[in-house]
């Protein structure tokens, strides 16, 4: 089978790098870091692209979150000025696909919590100039203005600034990321958006009713209005014994989870929202183990195997892996040129 570009929808290095490495960018060409990411992995995985994602614990608020928030979009920054004949900053569509002609890994920035503008659009609007092209309304913690899938609810769903955010992150042609927020949540950002919205690293809530996976109402909702859902790789959303194992103190045998039972979400997944519908996020050094076959990012190609021999062909698994995500990218860009060229607007 030949390689497939990925343009995967998540990925935790950064904060990674920030708690294991002091955000050193240095050493990353070497494949025995012991983490899910490194260079010789990337180019084994097909990883043409990647939304890097800029995170920030919920114990950490206010101007704290923006600084950290700071910090891992500089060490993309950083990362992609240290190793040029790997990494290339992207922004847009159009940068993703020189990257990919010329052999570069796309480095795009997704920013994961919306706690992290602390209640100012003029934050968000700085994100976006430093090349953040989505913002994940909420983490694990209701913020004041939406409500988590694994929180309790304050909000009933969106607030009316939470609206306010959609409409400007439309404006400036950020990405809504429905991932992490309650399903009243999900339904009324969809409302309110007026693009195409993703849901950057989640599973199929009908394969493992885990809160963070999404129902098939919203899946389909966000297909329809032109969005992807990303299936994501976390063994806990993948698979219900292993979430039993986890709430119950991970006591006794830990059940497996392996490439099989991630395609069972992506498989469903397509089934409710169409090829077009359909994409990957891994969430790699965002947890600590991963599926078998998909232990870090050189292991997209044991995935498309496996879809293979369900009956994927190579136009469809080109789709889930880059192209679908290429395209809702697209649709936004024209609004970001315009936002980055009007500068102080």
């Amino acid at each position: 089978m030949p390689q497939i570009p990925v343009i995967d929808g998540h990925n935790d290095f950064p904060w990674t790098a920030r708690t294991t490495r002091g955000y050193s960018v240095e050493g990353m060409e070497d494949d025995k870091l012991s983490l899910h990411t490194d260079i010789p992995a990337l180019r084994k995985g097909g990883v043409a692209g990647q939304f890097w994602s800029v995170w920030v614990h919920s114990d950490i608020g206010g101007a704290d979150a923006v600084q950290a928030t700071l910090e891992q979009i500089d060490f993309v920054h950083r990362m992609a000025a240290r190793y040029p004949d790997t990494f290339r900053l992207a922004s847009t569509a159009d940068d993703v696909r020189r990257s990919m002609q010329d052999g570069r890994v796309a480095s795009l920035i997704g920013v994961e919590g919306g706690s992290q503008i602390n209640g100012s659009l003029a934050v968000l609007r700085s994100y976006a100039r430093l090349g953040a092209r989505y913002l994940t309304l909420t983490w694990t913690s209701s913020s004041s203005w939406a409500d988590s899938a694994t929180d309790a609810a304050v909000n009933n769903g969106l607030t009316a600034f939470g609206r306010e955010v959609i409409a400007e992150m439309n404006r400036i042609g950020m990405l809504v990321d429905l991932a992490h927020a309650s399903v009243k949540t999900m339904h009324d950002a969809l409302d309110a958006s007026t693009m195409p919205v993703i849901n950057s690293h989640s599973g199929a809530y009908a394969v493992n009713p885990h809160p963070r996976n999404v129902p098939d109402d919203v899946i389909r909702r966000v297909a329809a209005a032109g969005g992807v859902h990303m299936v994501t790789f976390v063994p806990s959303f993948m698979c219900p014994e292993r979430r039993a194992w986890v709430v119950a103190g991970q006591k006794g045998p830990m059940p497996p989870v392996d490439v099989r039972t991630v395609a069972d979400h992506i498989d469903h997944v397509r089934s409710v929202a169409g090829i077009n519908g359909v994409g990957l996020g891994g969430d790699f050094d965002g947890t600590d183990a991963m599926p078998e076959g998909l232990d870090t990012v050189a292991g997209y190609p044991n995935l498309f195997a496996e879809l293979s021999h369900r009956g994927w062909d190579n136009d469809d698994l080109r789709k889930l892996a880059s192209g679908n995500v290429l395209r809702v990218l697209a649709g936004a860009d024209d609004d970001y040129r315009s936002f980055v060229r009007a500068g102080t607007n």
